[in-house]
């Protein structure tokens, strides 16, 4: 216990140390500012729909920019909004096309750069007309104040724009890059040891509730097990066999022997069983069992020795199967091979119904085939994963068996995002998959980029 305390102390103070290296970096090279980069912007462009380099806050002041996240937002459109400093080197003729693809969402895209603003937008979105004749409008009105551009052609985009917002938005209207590099450094620290402190009481929870749902399980197969259990220690007692008698070999006394661990080991299980996965070895354990005393059985009549075959379906009490026959489910049409006992055979040749284990459910005693996933690890001990599908096709047990608790064993499992191409709306996500010729851009001052996809100097007042 103390070793798990240990990890855990040092899973959480990693995370501080980390945290304080990074800001000592920040403090001795204050050159060094991760929002001077678009891929800031792009990452912050994910949570909401406007960002300010701190250094830009002259173009669109702090208020500003709350009010057209605000508008940007309540509208739910995909309209991006972004203010740079003049100072940041960007590769101008690229730069809405870089934004675009860093982002990775379908969209419109504003950019005031210093004194200069210029958009494009995704054809699906809005059209290449309506993104130069907005621009054209927004810088004419505003001829001084790139800042005022911007608002401008927003304000206007959100009411043109097609799509909605993408769902990665958080739903709070305040622009990103407002705290500067530090702040976002302290904020990331911060959130690391929270993530990594949160991680851990997740799992702890996700443990504990796995573990109660395995002791419900448990419970309710217990019955199930213990009467397998005392029906085979019976089956023991019946046979009756003297390993000391004049009679007893050594084959016999190693097939009673075998066969009186098994019992042992079963019930040694079932007493210290914490989950269903146990169910199943018990299972396993007494099918051995069974058929190391059908073997003493026969060593004892003079018969022939039987083959190793799987328990009979109907009820693995019966002991091992002696042939297979053809058998289709009540309420079902789907027929299919399963192993039975000779009793159980001659019963079907009689045209009557075999002798079927039947557990409780809340419909009443049932067939265990007709009961439900809890009787999974059950069966699986008995007949094995490669056997079990094809005997139970078509009942509701087989219907269960994709269960993450089918066989008593957990399974992950969770959603993966597919972000895969083709045909996007606008708030889609479509990383670099799109179309240059597509992204349509305004008049740029130095021409159009062929293609309209956005490029040139950005115009300016």
């Amino acid at each position: 216990m103390e070793t798990v305390r240990r990890v855990v102390r040092s899973a959480l103070v990693l995370p501080m140390v980390i945290a304080a290296l990074l800001l000592a970096a920040v403090a001795a090279a204050p050159g060094a500012r991760a929002a001077d980069s678009l891929d800031t912007a792009a990452a912050s462009l994910r949570d909401g729909p406007v960002y300010v380099d701190p250094r830009a806050r002259d173009i669109l002041p702090r208020a500003e920019a709350h009010a057209l996240a605000r508008k940007i937002e309540k509208a739910g459109k995909p309209v991006f909004a972004v203010a740079l400093p003049a100072a940041e080197k960007h590769d101008r003729p690229t730069l809405l096309r870089d934004l675009r693809t860093k982002v990775g969402v379908t969209g419109v895209y504003a950019v005031a750069l210093g004194d200069r603003f210029d958009a494009g937008a995704d054809h699906s979105v809005l059209s290449r007309d309506a993104v130069r004749n907005l621009t054209g409008a927004a810088r004419r009105a505003h001829p001084d104040d790139s800042g005022a551009m911007l608002t401008d052609f927003a304000g206007h985009a959100v009411r043109q724009a097609k799509g909605d917002a993408p769902a990665t938005w958080n739903g709070a209207a305040t622009p990103s890059g407002s705290t500067g590099a530090l702040g976002l450094l302290i904020t990331l620290g911060i959130l690391l040891v929270v993530g990594v402190g949160g991680t851990y009481l997740v799992s702890k929870r996700v443990t504990r509730r796995r573990q109660r749902q395995e002791r419900v399980r448990l419970e309710e197969l217990r019955p199930l097990v213990d009467e397998d259990i005392t029906a085979f220690g019976e089956e023991l007692t019946r046979i009756a066999f003297d390993p000391a008698s004049p009679k007893a070999d050594d084959a016999m006394r190693e097939d009673y022997t075998r066969a009186l661990d098994a019992y042992e080991r079963a019930k040694t299980t079932m007493e210290k069983a914490r989950g269903s996965r146990e169910v199943r070895d018990v299972s396993e354990t007494l099918a051995d069992g069974r058929f190391s005393l059908a073997t003493l059985e026969a060593r004892l009549a003079g018969g022939p020795l039987p083959e190793r075959r799987p328990p009979c379906f109907f009820d693995p009490r019966h002991g091992p199967s002696a042939e297979d026959r053809r058998w289709t489910p009540a309420g079902s049409t789907s027929e299919r091979t399963v192993p039975v006992c000779a009793a159980d055979a001659a019963r079907l040749d009689d045209g009557r119904e075999p002798m079927a284990r039947q557990v409780d459910t809340p419909a009443g005693r049932r067939p265990y085939w007709d009961a439900g996933p809890v009787y999974a690890p059950w069966a699986y001990g008995y007949f094995g994963g490669a056997l079990l599908p094809g005997l139970l096709t078509g009942t509701l047990l087989g219907a269960s068996l994709a269960s993450p608790y089918a066989y008593g064993d957990y399974y992950g499992a969770g959603p993966a995002g597919d972000y895969s191409g083709g045909d996007h709306s606008g708030g889609d996500y479509s990383g670099g998959d799109f179309d240059p010729g597509d992204f349509g851009g305004g008049d740029f001052g130095g021409g159009d980029f062929r293609g309209g996809f956005g490029g040139g100097d950005f115009g300016g007042g």
